[in-house]
């Protein structure tokens, strides 16, 4: 099997390479972008997502982060997935909290 630095080195690239035309996508003419508008939002997006949070937190949670980006987009719009995404972030660190306290806790 591969190593865990060579997982966060091709995670890490995949993360770069598909910012790229996310950034693309920002800095393009207004008439333009709806030939790029659903490429960025349900294929370049996840993917960074899924990159990102593989590194940050393992591949379960990018797993839940890209289905709750996804599904709230799809749902409600834009902002409505931004919100998910922060709360996603706070239920995994209350999540961490409980399971850190309770480790230490005697059994």
């Amino acid at each position: 099997m591969t190593s865990n630095a060579i997982k966060r080195s091709i995670l890490r690239w995949n993360h770069l390479v598909v910012a790229i035309p996310i950034l693309g996508y920002i800095y393009s003419p207004f008439a333009e972008l709806p030939n790029y508008a659903a490429v960025t939002r349900f294929v370049f997006a996840p993917v960074m997502i899924l990159a990102g949070y593989w590194m940050y937190a393992g591949a379960m949670f990018a797993i839940i982060g890209v289905a709750v980006w996804l599904g709230a987009y799809r749902l409600s719009g834009i902002g409505t997935a931004i919100l998910s995404q922060v709360v996603l972030f706070i239920a995994r660190k209350i999540w961490s909290v409980i399971r850190a306290r309770r480790s230490k806790t005697p059994s």
